[in-house]
């Protein structure tokens, strides 16, 4: 079974005016591309992926939106055996309709997004949206680690911040996407002591050297049953993203310890629904 926790349907409309000012450069300089169904679709069908996440974004300051009916509609018309999260901002005022909304709609998760709308996962002010998340079973995934926006903070993004949450929320699903890059050794220690926190590695084979000391490290921690399998498209197909980690395990430092083949086999083949306790969308 091949679960992709982490692919985007939002549309370049919905980016505002951030992804042309602020992520377009870092890249590659090309305008954020159309994705629909169809193209979902070919894409997980050509890796072999038997359901996939599919979110948007969300951050009020920064323009960006994605609307919750907008994602439930985009998976209703996928082939794919698919899950839709939705994207929300918690510093907005309709955070619980939009919670609401979004269970309404079989939506079973949120897609956060704290280094851009720049809301303090610490705060107190927020320990009533995790009691509706994990009252409701909805999984929280957090983008964690870095932007190329200068309006981001980055201090928000940082994968210690979801150990707090877990400690006052241990009930809470979460999922830090990235393995927190590039703190991704502080992204397995919080794996280590938090048994309802998961990681996606989405984008981590992008960066090699990143990778093969996050992969190693979550060996000797043993977190490599906690690592969920993600795509990030359409920044990467699955199939691209898992022959980039399948790469990781081909390199080599000396006698230095290296990636297992058995440890990109078993992320890729995670059985992430059992893991997040979500319902198999083919069933």
């Amino acid at each position: 079974m091949i679960v992709d926790v982490h692919s985007h349907c939002h549309q370049p409309e919905h980016w505002g005016h951030e992804h042309e000012e602020n992520w377009q450069g870092a890249y590659g300089g090309e305008p954020y591309p159309v994705v629909t169904p169809e193209s979902f679709d070919r894409v997980m069908g050509e890796a072999g992926v038997d359901v996939a996440i599919v979110f948007g974004l969300a951050a009020s300051r920064a323009g960006v939106r994605t609307p919750n009916a907008f994602t439930a509609d985009f998976v209703s018309r996928m082939n794919t055996p698919a899950i839709g999260f939705c994207s929300l901002d918690p510093l907005d005022a309709d955070w619980r309709e939009q919670v609401e909304e979004a269970i309404e709609l079989g939506l079973r998760g949120v897609k956060l997004y704290p280094v851009l709308s720049l809301f303090d996962p610490l705060a107190p002010d927020f320990d009533d949206f995790y009691r509706l998340l994990s009252d409701n079973a909805m999984v929280a995934l957090w983008h964690m680690g870095a932007t190329p926006s200068p309006a981001g903070r980055l201090a928000v993004s940082q994968p210690l911040v979801i150990d707090e949450v877990a400690r006052r929320h241990p009930d809470l699903t979460q999922v830090m996407a990235h393995m927190g890059h590039p703190w991704q050794r502080d992204a397995n220690v919080v794996l280590r002591k938090n048994r309802r926190v998961f990681a996606d590695v989405s984008g981590v084979p992008s960066r090699p050297m990143d990778a093969y000391l996050a992969l190693v490290n979550a060996q000797e921690w043993n977190t490599v049953p906690k690592l969920l399998f993600g795509s990030d498209y359409p920044l990467w197909t699955p199939a691209e993203a898992m022959s980039r980690l399948r790469g990781i395990a081909q390199l080599r430092a000396g006698d230095l310890p290296h990636v297992l083949e058995e440890t990109v086999e078993s992320i890729i083949h995670q059985d992430a629904l059992a893991l997040l306790e979500l319902e198999d969308p083919r069933a």
